[in-house]
This record gives structure tokens, sequence and C-alpha cells, in this order.
């Protein structure tokens, strides 16, 4: 028994050295427009603590991307509540997203976001609702 026990510490502390690094988890999918079927590759963030999926305005822009102004511009909060310094959301746009042979139609919310392109959040997650043992 007891030799069992050390074998399984061992164990997690092999995931925990390997996993330690892992900061950040990022996925090449393609987005093409609507209108004209052309599209771009970017890397986007696959992020369990985002409410919504975001692409950055400037990258939307400087794609060509259709913006479509909401009715009603949404707040973007902080994960700690407080009120996010950059812009509300007041537009969003519609693509298809590819990713290794799967295709779907996305809305997405867009804003600031810097230097990151896409943020797919737990809307995303959920439904692709993926299996973890």
């Amino acid at each position: 028994m007891e030799s069992d026990l050390k074998h399984n510490t061992e164990g997690a502390r092999e995931v925990r050295c390997t996993l330690w690094p892992l900061r950040e988890v990022w996925m090449k999918v393609g987005l093409e427009k609507l209108d004209m079927h052309e599209g771009v590759t970017v890397k986007a963030l696959l992020d369990s603590g985002t409410t919504g999926i975001f692409m950055d305005r400037d990258f939307a822009e400087e794609q060509g991307l259709k913006l479509v102004k909401l009715e009603k511009p949404v707040e973007v909060k902080n994960v700690d509540g407080t009120d996010n310094n950059g812009e509300r959301i007041e537009y969003e746009i519609e693509c298809n997203m590819y990713f290794e042979g799967h295709v779907e139609r996305i809305r997405v919310d867009v804003c600031k976001l810097g230097r990151t392109k896409v943020i797919l959040g737990m809307p995303w997650l959920v439904a692709h609702n993926p299996e973890i043992d």
C-alpha cells in the first residue's frame, strides 16, 4: 500500500511538471467573410474565464470584416467586476470559422483586445462540449 501511494504521488508530480509552463491555450482558426468568401488564419485564445466570444476591433477593421452595430452597447467588466478602461461593445461580426475540418458560423463581439486578435470563451467551449476525464 505504501509503495502504491508513493507511485501515485510521483505520477502527480510528473503531470504538474509537464503542465507547469502551459499558461495559455491557443488554436489556429480560419475566419471567412460571409459576403466575399475571403478568409484569414488567426491564433485564437481559448479562455474558460471569458463570458463571450470576442475579436479585436482593429483586427476586424484591418481584415475588412462587416461590423454590425448593436441596438444597445454592452459594458465590458474586468474579472474583479470593475469597469474596463477600454470601449464598450458596440459592434458584432458574423463569420464562418474553420478549425481542423470543422466549420461553423459564429457571432463575435468586437472590442479593443490589444495584441490578442480573437478570444473563444465559455459560450464556445460549452457549445463544443469538451470531455475532460
